[in-house]
C-alpha cells in the first residue's frame, strides 16, 4: 500500500512546462538611466566575488521610476529602490541588451518581473533585494546570464509564474545562479519552482550552474518545488551544494534534458498537504532524457501521506550514476540545515 500511494504521487503531482508567455512592453514603461553608470569596456564584467556577501547592509538607494531599456550596452544599474506600487511594471525590463550590471537594488511589489531580460547577453545581477513580485528574475533567450549574492522574498505568482529565478531558452557558456537566498513565506507568497530552466543549455566546458543557493519555503502549489533541471528538455545543467528546506511539492529533479547533474545537496522537508518526493527524475516530454548523475545528495523528505518519500525515479531517463552514492532518508537533515534568518536585507 505505501508503494502505491507514493507511485501515485509521483507520477500525477509533478511539475509540468514552465513557459511563460509575457506581453509586449506597455506605454507606461519608460527609459530611466539617469542612475547608471558606463562598464569599462576594456574591464569586463567579473564572474565571481571574492567572498560571499548576502546583503546589502548600510546601502544607501536611491528611488526610482521602472527601468526599461531596448539595445543599451555597458552600464552599471545601482543603488536604484524601484517600488513598481503593486502594478504589473516590471522592476528592470532590459530587452536586446549586453554587458549590463545591476548591483545592490531593492525592487519591489510588481505584479511584472522584478528582472526581465529578452534577447541580452552578459548580465550579471548581484546584491540585489527583491520581493514581493509575480517572479524575481527571468531571462529568456538570452546567454552569460550570473545571477550571485542576491535575496529574493515572497514569489507572488501564480503558476505558471512564480519562479525566484527562472531560464527560459538561455544557452551558450558562463550561466551562472549561485549564493542567493531565497525564502518564500507561507500565506504571503504563491510560489511555483524555486530555480527553474526551461529548454535552456549550457556547454560541455561551461554547463549551466546552480551552485550553493539558500531556499526555503514553497507550497501550496502542487506542481511547484526547488530546483528543476531540464524542464522540457535541454542540456549540462548541474545542482550543486544546495540547501533546500521545504521548498514546496519536490526537492530537486531532473524532468528531462541530457547531461544533468544532482550533487552534494541537502533537501529537507515536513508533511504538509503538497509535498510529494525529495528528488526525482522522470522524463515529462518528448526529448531525450539521458545521462544523468546523482551523488552525494542528503535527502530526510515526508510526502503528504505522512511517509518518507526522498527519492523516485521511473527509468525512463535511462541508468542514473551515483544513484547509490546518497543518502536517502537520513535523519541528520532537519529544518535546521539552514539558519532561522536567511534574509537580512528588508
Amino acid at each position: 500500500m505505501r508503494k502505491t500511494i507514493i507511485l501515485f504521487l509521483s507520477i500525477f503531482l509533478l511539475p509540468f512546462c514552465k513557459k511563460e508567455n509575457y506581453p509586449q512592453p506597455q506605454a507606461q514603461y519608460k527609459s530611466n538611466i539617469n542612475n547608471t553608470k558606463p562598464v569599462p569596456t576594456s574591464n569586463p564584467i567579473p564572474t565571481s566575488n571574492p567572498i560571499p556577501n548576502f546583503n546589502n547592509t548600510g546601502q544607501s538607494y536611491v528611488s526610482i521610476s521602472p527601468i526599461f531599456l531596448i539595445g543599451i550596452n555597458n552600464i552599471i544599474i545601482n543603488g536604484d529602490s524601484i517600488n513598481c506600487n503593486n502594478t504589473s511594471i516590471v522592476g528592470i525590463f532590459l530587452i536586446n541588451c549586453n554587458n549590463i550590471r545591476i548591483t545592490n537594488n531593492r525592487i519591489l511589489n510588481s505584479k511584472g518581473d522584478g528582472i526581465y531580460m529578452y534577447g541580452c547577453t552578459n548580465i550579471t545581477i548581484t546584491n540585489n533585494f527583491i520581493t514581493n513580485v509575480l517572479a524575481g528574475t527571468n531571462a529568456i533567450q538570452s546567454s552569460a546570464i550570473i545571477v550571485k549574492y542576491n535575496q529574493m522574498q515572497n514569489m507572488t505568482g501564480p503558476k505558471p509564474a512564480g519562479q525566484f529565478i527562472q531560464f527560459n531558452n538561455v544557452s551558450g557558456a558562463g550561466d551562472t545562479i549561485a549564493y542567493n537566498k531565497l525564502e518564500n513565506i507561507y500565506g504571503t507568497s504563491n510560489p511555483e519552482d524555486a530555480i527553474s530552466m526551461y529548454q535552456s543549455n549550457g556547454t560541455a566546458a561551461s554547463p549551466i550552474i546552480i551552485s550553493t543557493n539558500y531556499i526555503r519555503g514553497g507550497g501550496p502549489s502542487k506542481t511547484g518545488g526547488g530546483i528543476n533541471l531540464g524542464d522540457s528538455g535541454g542540456s549540462y545543467q548541474i545542482a550543486e551544494n544546495n540547501t533546500l528546506v521545504n521548498p514546496g511539492q519536490y526537492g530537486i529533479a531532473v524532468s528531462g534534458g541530457t547531461n544533468m547533474q544532482i550533487l552534494n545537496n541537502q533537501i529537507f522537508a515536513e508533511q504538509n498537504t503538497f509535498t510529494n518526493v525529495g528528488i526525482y527524475i522522470y522524463n515529462q516530454f518528448a526529448t531525450n532524457c539521458s545521462l544523468i548523475i546523482v551523488s552525494g545528495n542528503q535527502v530526510n523528505w515526508t510526502n503528504s501521506a505522512g511517509f518518507s518519500n526522498p527519492d523516485w525515479t521511473d527509468g525512463s531517463c535511462g541508468i542514473i550514476t551515483g544513484w547509490n552514492n546518497n543518502i536517502f532518508g537520513d535523519p541528520s537533515i532537519t529544518a535546521f540545515i539552514l539558519p532561522n534568518v536567511i534574509i537580512t536585507d528588508q
